[in-house]
């Protein structure tokens, strides 16, 4: 196959681009109220650090994003992408019914996208994820600027939600 000369870099949403703090608090609700965290995902404030690491990538690299939020979601993750004036890229999202940890789901895409192109890095906050990925030999940046509750990182790992 041949490659295409821009390598790509891949970015999380979620507490990497997005600041998601003020809807957490849905998920450390029993049970967890899944369709108030996703419908508010559109009030996400950016988080400057991972913009600006988005924006100064693009000049070396087609950027792809990556998330774990439920393909139900895409018509707003696009428009606020857009409202942020992030690069256009390929959006890539879990299945609505894909409840595997992020971990999984992630490195299967970056193999996806690795088969045909150079991935230059992966920016996410997910431990787990980073840790597969580099594991699987891709150069992590992980995303250490915003606060993650443990019901996040729980629903992450465990129910495989986002």
């Amino acid at each position: 196959m041949t490659r295409n000369s821009r390598p790509l870099a891949v970015f999380d949403l979620d507490n990497t681009l997005s600041d998601a703090r003020h809807r957490q608090s849905f998920l450390e609700r029993r049970p967890r109220d899944w369709a108030a965290f996703f419908a508010a995902a559109p009030q996400d404030p950016p988080l400057a650090r991972g913009v600006e690491m988005c924006l100064e990538a693009a000049g070396e690299c087609d950027v792809v994003y990556l998330t774990g939020r439920p393909e139900r979601c895409r018509r707003d993750t696009v428009a606020w992408l857009a409202a942020q004036g992030l690069p256009d890229g390929p959006l890539h999202m879990r299945r609505d019914q894909d409840r595997r940890p992020a971990r999984v789901t992630k490195l299967e895409v970056l193999r996806r996208l690795s088969a045909g192109r150079e991935v230059r890095m992966l920016v996410d906050d997910d431990e787990l994820v980073c840790d597969a990925a580099e594991r699987a030999g891709y150069r992590v940046v992980r995303a250490r600027w915003a606060e993650s509750s443990d019901a996040l990182l729980e629903a992450q790992e465990r129910e495989g939600r986002t």
